[in-house]
């Protein structure tokens, strides 16, 4: 950085300093021995002797913690330019602890962090950029400033951060949605829903919430976070599904009805029968009515079961042989307990042989049918 760009840097910061507030501008003044350094820097050609002199600078101005975050910043640029993320990022970290409201650094730092596909870095990055944001709104009010004066201020600096502020938003979502592990994933999701409140995404976000909340079996949140999802929108399909789903797994009192009332609304959501519905309608629809066939197996209602079952199987087959399975095997069961054996034996031949969490347990019936055939003979 030239002496003229610092100077000029100077003179925002004593004019514009009310306007940015928390959110860091890095300000080195021109004349300072940290300048001066800065400078010499700048003017050496060969990289090798200039990444030496950025190391001697931390380690003279270690006491100023602008200068350290400044250099490490371009440490880090330099680094992200030769192609070597992981010393890029590792430099940024520092930058960033340094600065911590500061905006550049931070995008920096999301955009490597996602060079690298490391989603941790991604995420921690992208909500401490939009803290950062928010905090321009929440600065005291210099004294000597109109309210008029802040007030325009204020929108300037909200305005000429937004683009940054969206970055940040569809950052932290995309590392969302790539998260695997459940509990992490609902971490995430609470932190997103509070530092970007009123997302494009939320829709997104609360399925990915609910996805979590089933994989960790938390169905009070579960059912809140559906009941919210289905208040803005009555015919959220993952929302019906995952709480209908959440109501026949549990021993809620009441649980098993309204399960089925929820099976039966994400039927009618799906309109798997529309000539246009896609196989994600169709597979909707079919989960839809598996749901619908255990409920009505819990209430001793075998044959609405099975007729609600026999619907799942014949919407999921050749579309999804998990979901497909989970049905045929409830309607095996079905069969089997009223009798019907060779029934039984047919579907559960067929999906004994679907690798998978259902296999072993429709093996396991499959040979109680055989027994209970042979014994019948």
């Amino acid at each position: 950085m030239t002496r003229t760009r610092l100077a000029l840097l100077a003179i925002l910061l004593s004019t514009t300093c009310f306007i940015y507030g928390q959110v860091d501008k890095i300000v080195i003044p021109a004349g300072t021995p940290e300048d001066q350094a800065l400078t010499a820097i700048n003017n050496e050609r060969d990289t090798q002797k200039r990444l030496a002199m950025y190391q001697d600078f931390l380690e003279k101005f270690a006491s100023n913690p602008a200068a350290i975050a400044y250099a490490n910043w371009q440490l880090s640029q330099y680094y992200q330019s030769a192609g070597d993320l992981q010393k890029a990022a590792e430099c940024g970290d520092k930058a960033a602890a340094g600065a911590p409201h500061n905006i550049d650094i931070l995008v920096s730092q999301v955009t490597i962090a996602q060079g690298i596909k490391d989603n941790a870095r991604v995420f921690k990055y992208s909500v401490q950029g939009g803290e950062a944001f928010d905090s321009i709104e929440k600065q005291p009010k210099p004294a000597e400033v109109s309210d008029e004066q802040f007030a325009s201020g204020i929108a300037s600096a909200k305005e000429e951060n937004k683009g940054s502020y969206e970055f940040f938003e569809s950052a932290a979502f995309n590392a969302i949605a790539a998260e695997t592990d459940a509990k992490t994933r609902m971490d995430y999701v609470d932190q997103f829903t509070t530092v970007f409140p009123k997302s494009k995404f939320d829709e997104q976000i609360a399925s990915y919430a609910m996805l979590s909340l089933s994989q960790l079996k938390d169905n009070r949140r579960l059912n809140s976070y559906a009941e919210k999802a289905l208040t803005a929108n009555p015919d959220n399909l993952p929302a019906l599904l995952l709480v209908a789903n959440s109501y026949v797994d549990g021993s809620e009192p009441g649980g098993t009805a309204k399960a089925l009332t929820y099976a039966q609304r994400a039927i009618v959501a799906a309109k798997a029968d529309d000539p246009a519905a896609d196989k994600s309608r169709k597979i909707s629809a079919g989960v839809a009515h598996s749901v619908a066939g255990r409920a009505y197996a819990k209430q001793e209602k075998t044959a609405l079961s099975i007729t609600e079952l026999k619907s799942a199987t014949s919407l999921l087959k050749g579309q999804d042989d998990q979901q497909f399975a989970v049905a045929a095997y409830y309607l095996g069961w079905d069969y089997a307990k009223l009798n019907r054996l060779t029934e039984a034996r047919s579907v559960l031949n067929e999906i004994a042989a679907i690798s998978g969490p259902v296999q072993q347990p429709a093996k396991d019936l499959l040979t109680k049918v055989n027994t209970a055939r042979a014994a019948g003979k």
